[in-house]
């Protein structure tokens, strides 16, 4: 699943970190997560695009 929550950190001025300790998980995640080597919960991808205030098709696009 692709995903702009780079996009997202830089437009806040975030550090994965303080995304991480925003949503409640590690820094490692949120790092997995952009990577695209771990698609997120349903739970936490609700939780991330909470944090960011944008709707979920904002953030996650599923592959081809």
């Amino acid at each position: 699943m692709r995903n702009d929550i780079p996009d997202k950190r830089t437009e806040t001025d975030e550090s994965q970190a303080d995304v991480a300790a925003a949503v409640g998980v590690t820094r490692q995640t949120i790092n997995a997560i952009e990577r695209e080597r771990y698609d997120p919960s349903l739970e936490l991808a609700f939780a991330l695009v909470d944090h960011f205030d944008c709707r979920i098709e904002d953030v996650f696009e599923p592959d081809d």
